[in-house]
């Protein structure tokens, strides 16, 4: 019997690495909230939630914010309006590691790869551009994200399975999630927010979204599928392919093969209603709060219950839970520095005046300019503020008003918005999903960073090449 049984766990070299990077970006914001001044807006009450009120910008005194509570920011995060959110994200990663610890106990895991890989054959290549597909398109149409992270491991021991790097693994699904989630064709959390907030009917203009979508997709595509052979060409030989996670090795107790085969099909089963069920609650705004909590306790229910079909006893399955939890767990620091950059820009009293400078020179310009700003100031805010509804609400207000003044509609000026807000989910060291999931992979932020940095700019550039067409074209 294997001595480790943990099923996913934060590699130390990945952690220690993004831990000192967070780090620097800490006492980065503490020296932003020192250069400078302190301001605020107004907020009013709007259909939906308190909005800005545009015109109301004005400076205040510099509030007393010592260095020490920089560095005391990840406690004070527990105890902010973020609070809950963090404290369901990291109950999320907890669980959904426990989980899969179970499932790679049981031999479900190492199974279900291989049937798939099995039924793959000569395919190979067609069944990365499908899977890529399917990621892109929940994240597009349903703006499903965080809830990606239990397949993750999936993913990577799939792409080992058939030959391919961790990379590749990555490649194929968060890292295609948060581009589908950035070319939106339907995302209820990034399109429909800020339309709703611009006023803009919901979800209309979906035909030149379609376009968006289908340019993206055949641009990262290529990259993916050269990132496939190229893992191939080097043979195991890239250090991202050393499993320091422990994710790619089995792990796997000695069960009745029979059994074994009846927990990978009772957790293909489940991974089909735990799909539909995400897909609805998407859908749903009512329930769309809670996707993360209904998602965690639909994945233990699948991991334990198919641990249990594929002949794990009840102490081999707890005790494999309680190992994947101490193993990823750490994650749970690296969440609460990330979200404590906001903490300290906020608790600054400068977020409203980085918004105000932003103000000035979009008014500043018109046209293809105007739609460029309104994409390169949302981009620069997503460092601070990862939720796709959170940062329109906080924009929105101020920049769809911008977009009359400089001639560009406001379905263009949500279209920059979509783009600012999403790609670089997949490059800031402040998303946690990110960082979760280089995490579990053993891969450090500036390991990711070499390897995608490329992909970045150049979806960057065809990006802001669809934005001004969107311009040329009167987009509306």
């Amino acid at each position: 019997m294997a001595e480790k049984r943990a099923g996913v766990s934060i590699g130390a070299k990945a952690f220690l690495a993004s831990f000192l990077i967070l780090f620097c970006l800490m006492l980065g914001a503490g020296v932003l909230t020192r250069i400078l001044p302190a301001g605020s807006f107004d907020r009013i009450e709007g259909a939906s939630g308190p909005v800005i009120d545009p015109e109301s910008y004005r400076e205040l005194p510099r509030p007393d914010y010592p260095v020490w509570r920089w560095l005391l920011a990840p406690f004070e995060v527990l105890i902010s309006e973020d609070a809950l959110q963090v404290l369901v994200i990291v109950a999320f990663i907890a669980i959904v590691g426990g989980a899969f610890a179970v499932l790679k106990e049981a031999g479900i895991l190492k199974g279900a790869v291989h049937g798939l890989a099995a039924r793959a054959g000569g395919q190979r290549y067609r069944l990365l551009a499908l899977v890529a597909l399917f990621f892109m398109l929940i994240g597009s149409l349903m703006g499903i994200f965080e809830e990606v992270v239990p397949l993750v491991p999936v993913a990577i021991a799939l792409a080992a399975t058939l030959g391919w790097d961790i990379m590749t693994g990555l490649g194929m699904s968060i890292l295609a999630t948060g581009f589908g989630f950035s070319a939106a064709i339907a995302n209820p959390f990034s399109i429909g927010t800020a339309q709703r907030l611009a006023g803009v009917p919901v979800f209309s203009g979906a035909a030149f979204r379609v376009l968006v979508f289908a340019v993206v997709y055949g641009f990262y595509v290529t990259w993916l599928l050269r990132l496939a052979q190229r893992s191939e060409s080097r043979k195991g030989a890239d250090a991202s392919a050393a499993p320091e996670s422990g994710t790619l090795d089995s792990g796997a107790v000695l069960l009745d093969p029979a059994k074994t085969k009846r927990g990978v099909r009772f957790f293909a089963a489940s991974a089909v209603i735990l799909l539909l069920a995400v897909m609805a609650i998407s859908l749903t705004r009512f329930l769309a709060d809670y996707s993360m909590p209904i998602t965690a306790l639909l994945f233990l229910a699948a991991g334990l219950g198919s641990g249990l079909v594929a002949g794990l006893d009840a102490r081999q399955a707890g005790k494999a839970f309680l190992e994947g939890i101490v193993g990823i767990i750490p994650g749970a620091v690296l969440i609460l520095m990330a979200v404590s950059v906001k903490r300290i820009i906020v608790q600054g009293g400068i977020m409203d005046t980085i918004l105000e400078r932003a103000r000035i020179a979009v008014a500043g310009s018109s046209g293809y300019g105007a739609a460029a700003l309104i994409y390169l100031f949302t981009l620069g805010m997503n460092f601070f503020v990862g939720s796709a509804t959170a940062k329109a609400f906080l924009l929105m207000p101020v920049l769809a008003p911008l977009g009359d003044l400089a001639g560009v509609s406001r379905q263009v000026v949500v279209q920059a918005f979509a783009f600012g807000d999403g790609f670089s989910n997949m490059l800031y060291p402040t998303n946690a999903v990110l960082l979760i999931s280089l995490g579990i992979a053993g891969l450090s932020w500036p390991q990711w960073f070499k390897r995608t940095w490329k992909l970045q700019l150049g979806m960057f550039v065809v990006t802001m090449g669809l934005l001004m067409l969107a311009v040329a074209t009167g987009y509306v």
